[in-house]
């Protein structure tokens, strides 16, 4: 957890440097530099744990949400889609020669986000919302694969960082933690984010 921490900070503070010797986007009122419209393609590390097991992969999806600005406060709205490529495999897992993979699969976020923008070039920002996560598991024994799946609720909860680039265009920086609480499977996921603002 202290490593996707660090490196989403990291990522945080490289993003910042060069951002904020630029002036906000010429398009965006006076005041106003956050509030629209944004869609995103999110993309990062996903580590996720259940029972004492860990698996790390390569996360992606897409984000959409609203955002208002009033002075130096900005609240928002964000929906969200994401994939992962964590995947646990185990051979002979209950007889010779069979095979169990257990995947991460779809995972859904809804949620609200409140912010405070620093110095007119970056929003920092802290989120938490309703979560649904999918695993899928596959099983060949024999010649023969079985494939199931199950959905999981939960919440999550994330801080993070986002500045505009260019005219109409942003980067975020984000660390989040999602708890399914009906099950003990649980991820951290630092991401970066690519997008435009309406």
């Amino acid at each position: 957890m202290r490593f996707l921490i660090a490196s989403a900070l990291l990522a945080s503070a490289a993003i910042a440097t060069p951002a904020l010797a630029q002036d906000a986007p010429a398009s965006a009122p006076e005041g106003k530099e956050f509030q629209g419209f944004k869609i995103l393609a999110v993309t990062g590390i996903d580590h996720v744990t259940s029972s004492g097991d860990n698996q790390t992969g390569l996360s992606y999806g897409g984000v959409i949400g609203y955002d208002y600005q009033s002075g130096k406060a900005v609240f928002g709205v964000e929906g969200e889609i994401d994939g992962s490529t964590a995947k646990d495999c185990v051979s002979n897992a209950f007889a010779a020669g069979d095979r169990l993979c257990i995947k991460a699969g779809r995972d859904l976020y809804a949620g609200v986000r409140a912010g405070v923008v620093v110095g007119n070039k970056a929003l920092l920002y802290v989120k938490g919302g309703y979560a649904n996560g999918r695993i899928n598991a596959t099983y060949t024994a024999g010649g023969t694969t079985t494939k199931d799946g199950s959905n999981s609720d939960g919440w999550r909860v994330g801080a993070g960082v986002e500045l505009p680039v260019a005219k109409n265009m942003l980067v975020r920086a984000e660390y989040r933690y999602t708890n399914y609480s009906d099950t003990d499977l649980a991820r951290h996921q630092g991401l970066i984010g690519f997008g435009v603002k309406f």
